[in-house]
């Protein structure tokens, strides 16, 4: 294999979409068989599409997109660059705001660390949500009737130093819980009160320093518009 791809050009203006996959291969700095291994498919298989014995499929071009972020529209006519990772990233924002499959009410993890791509299972693109900020599922119904079990929430990341907008919806994580409560200012100095909207659930006053994540609740969106 040769390994000194300083040098390697993209294929030319009329190649044809083998080409371009022989291109994919040598780019990677793989074996065929190891490349064929990096997208899930098998050895001889590849090697016949190569080799044109087997058409290209739509099935195939899918997988390499998939596998390797590659643009469909350079894989299958040449226009376009093989990775357009701005031009991407415009799309997705075009697409609107990220739904992930997160239950913010749920678990101790902090947040920022669950905002992963896996997580992603659509996207809302609305007047007044923010495209650049995650929306996540809230069970329970502590929050009723200002949030319905199974509603979804916009949250805007805010420092913790931040001065709190009284009243409003946030999320608050501490290394105990995660929650969506309203906040109100506490007893004391220094402390602060989750305040449900359900009566059968009672008020609770933290220390603010216990405070590790905090998320302003900008928006609500009802299930059935998640379409």
């Amino acid at each position: 294999m040769n390994t000194q791809l300083d040098h390697l050009e993209a294929p030319a203006e009329g190649a044809t979409i083998t080409d371009r996959i022989r291109y994919l291969i040598k780019l990677s700095r793989l074996t065929q068989a190891k490349f064929a291994d990096r997208i899930d498919m098998d050895a001889g298989a590849l090697s016949r599409i190569l080799s044109g014995k087997t058409p290209v499929s739509n099935r195939f071009v899918d997988r390499l997109v998939l596998h390797l972020g590659i643009s469909r529209e350079w894989l299958t006519d040449g226009t376009d660059v093989p990775y357009p990772r701005e031009d991407t990233e415009r799309k997705r924002r075009s697409a609107g705001a990220p739904v992930y499959d997160i239950d913010v009410a749920a678990g101790t993890t902090p947040l920022a660390r669950m905002f992963t791509d896996e997580r992603i299972i659509g996207y809302v693109n609305l007047p007044r949500i923010d495209p650049e900020l995650p929306i996540v599922r809230v069970t329970g119904d502590s929050m009723q009737p200002r949030l319905n079990p199974q509603s979804f929430i916009s949250i805007r990341p805010v420092a913790l130093d931040s001065t709190i907008r009284w009243g409003q919806i946030y999320v608050v994580v501490t290394s105990d819980f995660r929650v969506v409560k309203s906040l109100r200012p506490g007893s004391k100095p220094g402390t602060v009160i989750l305040h449900s909207f359900n009566p059968d659930y009672a008020d609770i006053e933290i220390e603010r320093k216990d405070i590790e994540g905090l998320y302003l609740v900008e928006n609500v969106i009802n299930y059935d518009l998640l379409v």
